[in-house]
């Protein structure tokens, strides 16, 4: 089983910046394909940016240009620097990782609040 543990949330100005971290602990093998999602307050789960090791990442139109998703093999971790935070950032933010072993299941996280406010 593995367990990802999020690390970095916090709160924070508007304009200011956050990096999460995700770590996958208990894993004998390598994740190849993450993933960060965030839940605000009454609102669906949305995707916020997706990486591979293979391919490049993708981002959410709202996080484009500001949030930046990186990945280390070496520490099987993830992170998202989030820079020009807003407002309508806060929210609780998660991280999914891939099973390689059957490309079928998803890991998910505890989840870690970021909040953007004056």
């Amino acid at each position: 089983q593995v367990q990802l543990v999020e690390s970095g949330g916090g709160f924070v100005q508007p304009g200011g910046s956050l990096r999460l971290s995700c770590a996958a602990s208990r894993s004998a093998f390598r994740i190849n394909d993450w993933g960060w999602y965030r839940q605000a307050p009454g609102k669906a789960r949305e995707s916020v940016a997706t990486i591979t090791s293979g391919g490049g990442a993708n981002y959410g139109d709202s996080v484009k240009g500001r949030f930046t998703i990186s990945m280390d093999n070496h520490k099987n971790a993830v992170y998202l620097q989030m820079n020009t935070l807003k407002p309508n950032d806060t929210a609780v933010y998660y991280c999914n990782a891939l099973d390689p072993r059957d490309f079928v299941r998803w890991y998910w996280g505890q989840g870690i609040q970021v909040t953007v406010s004056s």
